[in-house]
């Protein structure tokens, strides 16, 4: 009912019709009249003169988080993926939605960002999502209807209450609005304040990020972090992962962070890991990163300066910067620490152990396993392109080129 009198009603705008005003049906195939649901739309849309498109999409029925949130995912990807540049989505969610989803929201914890509840305008792919009708209460989307004699089709999934927001809306907010009947107006400013304190903290915490970076993207100074204010911190946090294209912590693995954080001796390494990420703790710096792959024992590879893809993730390359003339006519092998290798640096006097070299230089611990070293003839000229032997920047001086070695987590750091 929603849907339907929000798109007869831009369909009697002028200027909506003017700017190319058509219609998406997602077909979730959840139910067995899903393709009597979608004739009913396209007849709809077809007695309103409008074009319609019905994308069909496979809902993860077992993704673990239930099928109300596998289907609103299937159905987000589907509006991402099919709006065009500069559009604009409408959709009919009005303020009882609202006060079903700041309820939800609360009984999971959420932060101001979240009790803010849905955004009237937000981007969305190439174009923006709008939801015009949040300040409307339902009822007179319903008179509406009426009014109009407009007909639709009822999901039977709406009346089940072992739905959680079906749950609320047949079982509770009947009862808060007996004892409270302005609930929903409350709730709704309530939302607005909270939205308010949301859009301020994710300001300033895009501030406080900026003067946390460390020299590489995805470090941060730790001690620095845990000061910031509570309010601060976990958006900090979470910005700077979303940053990375990593995933987001719970708000347990926000605490633990913290915990090891404070307890955690100096020469402790501590380190927190979720689902596809993991932070980790190093001197005066906290690291974000991809879980590195298993790496394969005793590997090693002929290289001949071409782009290499690492078993450890990440890349090694001899990057030309002046197109030197010279042939390449080195035969070079790279592999991974194996123990007791020896280097001596351009421009020392003396071999020095690796293993030392790497401390110095404040290598993380997790970073030496993962670092290439570059052999030619059985000697050691590379290990990354952070320690280079005399021999090392000779050939790179006749090339023409240098040694780079991109990290896991530098091609995500590069993408922001």
């Amino acid at each position: 009912m929603d849907s339907t009198a929000l798109l007869h009603a831009l369909t009697q705008i002028p200027t909506a019709r003017d700017r190319g005003l058509r219609a998406i049906h997602v077909d979730h195939n959840l139910h067995a009249d899903s393709e009597r649901w979608t004739q009913h739309c396209r007849a709809f849309a077809a007695s309103l003169g409008i074009a319609i498109e019905v994308i069909a999409v496979n809902v993860e029925r077992d993704a673990g988080s239930g099928l109300e949130d596998a289907a609103r995912r299937a159905r987000r990807a589907a509006f991402t993926e099919h709006l065009a540049r500069g559009e604009i989505l409408a959709l009919a969610h009005h303020r009882d939605d609202q006060t079903e989803t700041i309820l939800l929201k609360l009984l999971r914890g959420a932060g101001p960002e979240g009790l803010g509840g849905m955004r009237t305008l937000r981007a969305l792919g190439k174009g923006y999502l709008w939801r015009p009708l949040l300040g409307l209460p339902r009822a007179v989307l319903a008179d509406y209807a009426r009014v109009h004699v407009l007909r639709w089709i009822e999901d039977p999934s709406n009346a089940d209450t072992h739905l959680r927001r079906n749950f609320l809306r047949a079982e509770i907010l009947p009862r808060l609005a007996q004892r409270w009947p302005d609930a929903h107006a409350a709730l709704a400013h309530s939302a607005t304040w909270a939205r308010n304190a949301a859009d301020l903290i994710q300001a300033q915490s895009i501030a406080a990020l900026e003067k946390l970076r460390g020299p590489e993207p995805a470090t941060v100074r730790w001690r620095d972090w845990l000061a910031l204010p509570d309010a601060l911190r976990d958006q900090v946090l979470r910005h700077w992962l979303r940053e990375l294209r990593l995933g987001e912590p719970t708000h347990t693995h926000v605490a633990q962070i913290e915990r090891q954080l404070r307890e955690a001796a100096a020469d402790r390494l501590p380190c927190v890991r979720w689902s596809g990420t993991e932070v980790r703790r190093y001197r005066d710096w906290l690291y974000a990163m991809r879980p590195a792959p298993s790496l394969p024992q005793n590997w090693q590879v002929d290289w001949n300066g071409s782009t290499l893809d690492l078993p450890a993730g990440g890349t090694l390359a001899l990057q030309s910067d002046t197109h030197g003339d010279s042939e390449f006519d080195v035969a070079l092998r790279v592999r991974y620490r194996q123990g007791g290798e020896r280097l001596k640096p351009a421009g020392k006097p003396h071999m020095r152990d690796l293993r030392l070299l790497l401390q110095e230089g404040g290598i993380p611990p997790w970073q030496r396993a993962q670092m290439p070293l570059i052999y030619a003839e059985n000697e050691l000229i590379a290990a990354g392109d952070v320690f280079l032997s005399a021999a090392a920047h000779d050939l790179c001086a006749r090339l023409g080129a240098r040694i780079v070695w991109t990290r896991n987590i530098d091609s995500a750091a590069r993408l922001r």
